[in-house]
């Protein structure tokens, strides 16, 4: 059963924005990309680098340390060194309040 935890509000992320979100023991980054949300563990599948350091290009998420690349939408590696897709989580927005699904 799906369990969707608030994370921040919709005020919190203007249209561009992300930021890291800890929430429990997981360490998530949230986008608002053109006004809708995704969120994706803060974890280069490469070498464990926070992503949150790095920077965003389009829809990927850049690792600062040797800039690997995945897709913020689907968490799919879109450049190299890595090979490994990060993960992503469901994102839903309710009442003004950003929610994500920890379930694994």
């Amino acid at each position: 059963m799906p369990k969707w935890f608030t994370v921040a509000t919709e005020n919190d992320f203007p249209i561009g924005s992300w930021r890291v979100v800890d929430f429990d023991e997981i360490s998530l980054l949230v986008f608002n990309q053109n006004g809708t949300f995704y969120a994706t563990e803060n974890l280069c599948t490469h070498d464990g680098g926070d992503l949150s350091e790095g920077h965003v290009e389009g829809d990927d998420i850049v690792c600062p340390r040797h800039g690997a690349k995945f897709c913020i939408k689907t968490g799919a590696v879109t450049a190299p060194p890595a090979y490994e897709d990060i993960r992503t989580f469901p994102v839903r927005v309710e009442s003004g309040l950003i929610q994500v699904n920890l379930t694994d």
